[in-house]
């Protein structure tokens, strides 16, 4: 006897820590089996979507940019880039026997292996492309394009990804800007919402924060940036006694890199508390929905959570790091799309918390940069519209299970 018809799997491929996260959100909100195949890293978020992981596991030195620098590029070569990277265009295509759609949540790189996955296998393709903006060419002029010509094809669409978004069957983008550039080039392209603000969470716990004092959230982020980014946060913040100071911290406490003569005092699986030079900090793991929201302000050396601090109009102020992602070219490219929501300042704790005191005594400075990260980051609600079409478009490939 044959039973009723389930949904066919859908297979997804993205490469990188907020790629896997914005997939993994949307595989929720799926019926069926979900495959996926992260070509960056174990690709640790779809776990809790109940999903199989399909192919191999490539874990980058650089964190997934190559590019950023050529000591990046160096370090991926060594570990294995081209060949694991090879091999894992075969495991998508092997992934992908059986499916309803291949869903690409990436850059190029990622639609290139997403679409030999689809048309070998003919099936739907859909591109969710949460890295490239419109924005980014703001203000760039000639010059700066030549100064980052290794983030070319991150400032704007090339023109072998613009004919492979032509060939897939939906494509989603991050902002109005950016929809508006690929329809001029032929894609049709929706933005139906911001990715970023989709995946922030809800506020996880109660933070019980004195309510006279400003929240100064601190995003080291959960790259390797945060060895060299959370020390000088911290020496920023023990200068600001008037504010409460917050770490969304990412990581293992095991992690935790401090400035010379601090402590850290581990108080729980979710908490601890860092002193030194006169302050006590908090550090607060699980919880970033739950500082995000509390936040007037936040020093950041992330790209995702700044996005999101931008995007509920919290007014961010960053600093380059070596790497491997927030460098100068990173800094100043986030610095294009937030606009007024972001200001990039000397990694010097003394100027940066001269910078918080000036944006808090300023509320034309922290209404402009409201403005600015709410309009350019838009609202939330992609996701569900994505999961209708990748459904929709699925529903020719209805698998019948015995």
């Amino acid at each position: 006897m044959t039973a009723a018809p389930h949904p066919a799997p859908i297979l997804f491929i993205s490469n990188g820590t907020a790629e896997d996260l914005i997939g993994a959100r949307l595989a929720g909100l799926l019926k069926g089996e979900i495959r996926y195949a992260p070509l960056v890293g174990e690709g640790r978020a779809y776990a809790a979507a109940e999903t199989n992981r399909v192919g191999r596991v490539l874990r980058l030195p650089s964190g997934g940019f190559p590019f950023g620098s050529l000591d990046n590029l160096k370090a991926d070569l060594r570990a294995g880039l081209i060949g694991e990277s090879l091999g894992q265009w075969a495991d998508a295509v092997r992934g992908a026997r059986g499916a309803g759609a291949v869903v690409v949540v990436g850059d190029a790189y990622a639609l290139m292996v997403g679409t030999v996955a689809a048309r070998i296998n003919q099936l739907p393709l859909i591109h969710v492309q949460p890295l490239l903006s419109a924005q980014y060419l703001d203000g760039l002029g000639l010059r700066g394009a030549l100064r980052e010509l290794n983030a070319l094809g991150a400032n704007l669409p090339m023109p072998y990804e613009l004919r492979l978004a032509r060939g897939a069957d939906a494509v989603f983008v991050r902002d109005a800007a950016t929809q508006r550039s690929y329809r001029r080039r032929g894609v049709q392209a929706r933005f139906a919402g911001s990715f970023a603000m989709d995946v922030l969470d809800r506020p996880q716990r109660e933070l019980n924060l004195l309510a006279d004092r400003p929240v100064l959230a601190l995003l080291p982020g959960s790259r390797e940036d945060h060895r060299e980014s959370l020390p000088v946060m911290l020496r920023a913040a023990a200068l600001l006694p008037e504010v409460t100071a917050l770490v969304a911290w990412p990581h293992d406490w095991g992690a935790v890199t401090l400035p010379e003569g601090w402590k850290l005092d581990i108080q729980s699986e979710t908490e601890a508390l860092t002193t030194g030079a006169g302050a006590g900090i908090r550090l607060l793991r699980g919880a970033f929905g739950a500082v995000a929201r509390a936040a007037d302000i936040a020093i950041g050396t992330s790209g995702t959570a700044n996005e999101q601090l931008a995007g509920l109009g919290v007014p961010v102020i960053a600093f380059a790091t070596h790497g491997p992602q927030y460098t100068g070219g990173f800094a100043r490219r986030q610095g294009r799309l937030l606009g007024e929501a972001l200001r990039v300042m000397r990694a010097d704790p003394v100027v940066l918390a001269a910078e918080v005191r000036h944006l808090l005594a300023s509320p034309s400075g922290q209404a402009r940069a409201a403005l600015a990260g709410l309009t350019r980051i838009g609202p939330a609600g992609a996701l569900p519209v994505i999961a209708a079409e990748i459904e929709r478009l699925a529903g020719n490939q209805i698998n019948t299970w015995r």
